[in-house]
């Protein structure tokens, strides 16, 4: 097998493995690419190149995030991770762990970890590498790898959040909301919130944006009161889809370019948490991004009586 063959086989492995570290589809692409041109130039072939690509890969991704926190710090409103559509890569025995630990709270909760911590934790909990191999990939003695291990799943432990246990039953909840947004049914709308449901949207100030954050029903309610009939005026589209792994939509308008990305956390029969990716600069990699602000100005216009 050719380096180029043994590469685009250990791919998506490569990738999920940055995104997960990272939240951030652009970069992990960049960095599985920086991973591909270091083997390229390798003058011998590893004995694993599985090995030798993962922690490439990890190195890597270790660095830019880094880097990428402090921008992050300096980020205009909340910051949530690049919506991720399809993971790549596939372990059938563990679908359910490996789809729950793309979902934005996963992603958000590795945000407070250092980046040794995450990539540790990535490495042991989400591909179940083995010590030796982690202590390779992230330049460290297999007993500090295990300390990091203890420390992250602690810090994860103490904030995860819980979901339906039966992804069906999450996927039906998502249908009958997705169905009453879509019908601009507010009273289908309502009996489908938790009482204390968050609603989050990440707009880095480059697109229309209600508050940040609402809590509570009644306040998500009324902005979701003023947000359904301008997406229904405009002929937006509202386009069922796995987000992180977790039921949401993709919301196009009328000429079918990407507005922005819903996922949801659905618990107990009810949804607990909103989270709406608005950034255009999130979206390049869903499709050709529509201009929000001219959406909303051509949905006004269709709400203004004639004169």
């Amino acid at each position: 097998m050719t380096k180029a063959e043994e590469f685009q086989e250990l791919r998506p492995l490569l990738f999920s493995i940055a995104y997960r570290i990272l939240g951030s589809v652009s970069e992990a692409e960049d960095a599985v690419q920086e991973t591909w041109l270091r083997y390229q130039a390798t003058s011998t072939r590893p004995g694993s190149a599985r090995a030798f690509l993962s922690t490439v890969v990890t190195r890597i991704s270790i660095d830019v995030l880094r880097s990428a926190r402090v921008r992050r710090e300096e980020y205009v409103g909340p910051w949530l991770p690049e919506p991720l559509l399809t993971d790549p890569y596939e372990d059938p025995a563990r679908s359910a762990e490996m789809a729950d630990s793309l979902s934005m709270a996963a992603l958000l909760l590795l945000e407070r970890l250092t980046p040794l911590e995450r990539a540790v934790f990535v490495l042991r909990e989400v591909f179940t590498f083995g010590f030796p191999e982690i202590a390779s990939a992230v330049g460290r003695s297999e007993a500090a790898c295990h300390q990091l291990a203890v420390r992250a799943r602690r810090h994860m432990d103490a904030g995860r959040v819980r979901f339906e246990a039966d992804r069906k039953e999450r996927e039906k909840l998502a249908e009958r909301f997705f169905d009453a947004f879509r019908e601009g049914d507010l009273d289908g709308l309502a009996e489908l919130l938790a009482a204390d449901v968050h609603m989050i949207g990440d707009s880095g100030g480059k697109a229309p944006q209600f508050k940040p954050v609402i809590l509570g029903a009644e306040n998500v309610l009324r902005a979701l009161a003023t947000f359904v009939p301008l997406v229904i005026r405009s002929g937006g589209v509202v386009e069922p889809q796995q987000v992180n792994g977790q039921p949401g939509s993709i919301l196009r308008d009328r000429k079918g370019q990407v507005l922005s990305a819903w996922a949801l956390d659905v618990l107990d029969g009810q949804i607990q948490t909103i989270r709406t990716v608005n950034n255009p600069d999130k979206l390049g990699h869903v499709g050709p991004v529509a201009d929000a602000w001219e959406a909303l100005r051509e949905a006004n216009q269709a709400h203004r009586p004639a004169e």
